[in-house]
């Protein structure tokens, strides 16, 4: 028996991706006339398992196809279905997603696996400024130094606390009791800093700003928090931090903190270990401190949980309920204030280790406090079904995050470059996501392609991130001439792609200005003021404006393909006068690809798959005219190319 269902084909499954509540979906499924079962149903499991008989439509292109609507459920969640063919001697056989479980896509004959659709609240909505804009993530140390804090620096200096006097050297390696960097020295960039720096960005095109961490806390990054309520010394206080966004939002650029709410730091104020603090304030010095219950003690003082075994990050037990009333829900709770005090929104660290009841309340308390503010989640893979501590977890759905940072297309992308994963595979699981998330979450993705997380993007283009040396070593890696012109050119077609897909393209501060560097700390070097690569930054600049000139990049219907392995493509295009949020739009289309290859290929357009479009034009002005029924785009080797209909 030979059966067919491709969930990415209007055909087989109509509408195509997510779906709100309460909606209508058609699906359908081709057998090929050499046996037909006596029954077809559809199986559907969304908590509980219900069937729905299949009715013949009769032959198409030789093939029996048969045809079910449902409803998607009225509470928002994920629904699987699969195919499941008797015949008169009752025997079965079952037609699913692949067995990768990823449920996208051609199923397999014999494959239990469901496909998914998301089913999100109809009320879920996204800050639009998301999805149109540009977002750039700063490490305030590294970032710049704004006059202001340098007697403070040297006052740290007596406390262990090591300040660089060369803004141009390596940050340093010291190894803690962790296994980790002690992250104790600091180059002394601040808020001030960053204000003083809102012309360079306006002028780049930025329109959003991501701070890692800023609050009190003894480490350069801050995700050891000490205070919530206190901007650390080193960087400014809450004045300098409310003139940074009151300055930043008149130039159009929105500010987003960093929320690390899974842990705090061991010389908290809350925890206080080593006493800083006092000997009455904090869990381990008071056992009837009010902050004891916000930690599980297995033995007090000396044994707690933490996180991931770090002793210098105790885990808290974010259901407490006057840590919710602290951090969430209380008059001046940490998540109010600092949206009253001029932030925009909130990235959570380590979102997918936080419950998702706290996650609930927190959308709830930043919604009625900010009802533009966004919430944007860490998690790392397809965040409709990530499993976390055993149990299926489901981000897309309306009721906890806005949307995430987008580490499954930065992955895709590298290995794409890298020659590890082919362009077939890669528009596969770029599809996969498209269909997976609801389109507010979808476009409102955190596109990001390096990281503080991650050795420099060019050094990873390069080939040369530092993994396969000792860590103790990697200060001394150096890319050579032929590795940094490899990594840019890379570079070049990793960020014209991110410009082109749904979501926010965001730049990690200094990747365009080519500063390389292995993994944290070589990641998270100073920005290199007067020693840029001027080059590179202009084509930062000339991608950033195509993007920002263009509705359809931002608001457009999306379709990933691949003509041969070595070239991806993504067409935009917005489709019966109405983009991809319902809204009227007049008819647009763009294409963008890039070619890893050194040989140049002709990639041809169908007409009749470019809505009609008579002519194109390039980003470099070629223009290309409609020849036997379609558009023949040269992409030349090691290139990107974006093209733009200019007439239908």
């Amino acid at each position: 028996m030979t059966v067919y269902h491709n969930s990415f084909d209007a055909f087989y499954r109509s509408p195509f991706g997510s779906l709100p509540v309460n909606a209508q979906v058609r699906l359908r499924l081709s057998v090929g006339n050499e046996h037909i079962p006596s029954r077809i149903d559809l199986r559907i499991w969304d908590g509980a398992e219900h069937r729905y008989p299949m009715r013949s439509l009769g032959t198409h292109q030789g093939r029996q196809i048969f045809e079910v609507m449902i409803s998607t459920p009225q509470v928002p969640g994920l629904v699987w279905y699969r195919f499941e063919m008797f015949d008169e001697d009752h025997s079965r056989a079952v037609y699913g997603a692949p067995a990768d479980g990823t449920g996208c896509g051609i199923g397999v004959l014999g494959s239990e696996e469901g496909f998914q659709i998301s089913v999100y609240s109809a009320d879920f909505k996204t800050p639009v400024w998301m999805r149109e804009g540009i977002m750039y993530q700063i490490m305030t140390d590294r970032f710049f130094h704004g006059k202001g804090t340098d007697a403070l620096l040297s006052t740290k200096e007596d406390q262990g606390v090591i300040v660089h006097k060369d803004w141009y050297e390596l940050p340093y390696l010291q190894i803690s009791e962790n296994s980790d960097n002690l992250a104790n020295d600091f180059f002394g960039g601040n808020l001030e800093g960053i204000r003083q720096k809102l012309p360079y960005l306006y002028d780049l095109g930025v329109t959003v700003l991501y701070l890692n961490p800023i609050f009190h806390a003894r480490s350069n990054h801050k995700y050891d928090t000490s205070d919530y309520m206190h901007i650390d010394p080193m960087f400014g206080d809450e004045t300098a931090f409310k003139k940074l966004c009151s300055d930043a939002m008149k130039l159009g650029i929105r500010i987003i903190l960093d929320g690390v709410f899974s842990h705090v730091g061991d010389d908290s104020v809350y925890f206080n270990r080593r006493g800083t603090h006092g000997e009455k304030i904090g869990a381990t010095r008071d056992p009837k401190s009010p902050y004891l219950k916000w930690f599980t003690f297995h033995h007090w003082p000396d044994d707690y949980d933490c996180w991931w075994g770090f002793k210098t990050l105790p885990n808290v037990n974010e259901m407490d309920e006057d840590y919710r009333r602290y951090i969430l829900n209380g008059k001046d709770a940490v998540v109010k204030h600092w949206l009253k005090a001029g932030a925009s929104g909130w990235r959570l660290d380590v979102a997918d280790e936080l419950p998702m009841q706290f996650l609930r309340e927190l959308r709830t308390e930043v919604k009625k406090t900010k009802p533009d503010a966004v919430i944007m989640g860490e998690v790392w893979e397809d965040a409709s079904h990530k499993v976390a501590y055993n149990e299926m977890r489901s981000y897309v759905t309306g009721d906890t995050l806005d949307s995430v940072m987008n580490y499954p297309i930065r992955d895709a992308l590298i290995r794409f470059l890298l020659g590890v994963q082919g362009a077939v595979s890669v528009a596969h699981d770029l599809s996969c996501l498209a269909q997976n998330y609801p389109n507010p979450f979808l476009y409102s993705l955190m596109n990001l392609m390096g990281s503080h997380d991650r050795p420099r993007i060019i050094n990873v283009l390069a080939g040369r991130d530092g993994n396969d040396i000792p860590r103790s070593d990697r200060a001394r890696l150096q890319l050579s001439q032929e590795e940094r012109m490899l990594g840019m050119l890379r570079e070049h077609l990793m960020l014209r792609f991110m410009m082109s897909v749904p979501g926010i393209p965001c730049i990690y501060y200094a990747d365009e200005t080519g500063l390389d560097g292995a993994a944290d700390p070589y990641c998270r070097r100073t920005y290199p003021w007067g020693k840029e690569d001027t080059y590179l930054i202009e084509y930062y600049k000339n991608v950033i404006q195509m993007r920002k000139e263009s509705q359809v990049l931002k608001t457009g219907f999306c379709y990933y393909f691949a003509p041969c392995e070595d070239v991806l493509c993504v067409l935009r295009y917005n489709m019966n006068g109405l983009d991809a949020f319902n809204t009227p739009a007049d008819p647009a289309c763009m294409l963008t690809c890039i070619n890893r290859s050194s040989h140049p290929v002709d990639v041809f357009l169908p007409q009749d798959e470019v809505f009609g479009a008579t002519q194109f034009r390039s980003d470099s002005g070629q223009i290309y005219l409609l020849n036997h029924g379609g558009f023949s785009i040269p992409v030349p080797g090691m290139m990107g190319i974006t093209v733009t209909a200019i007439e239908f």
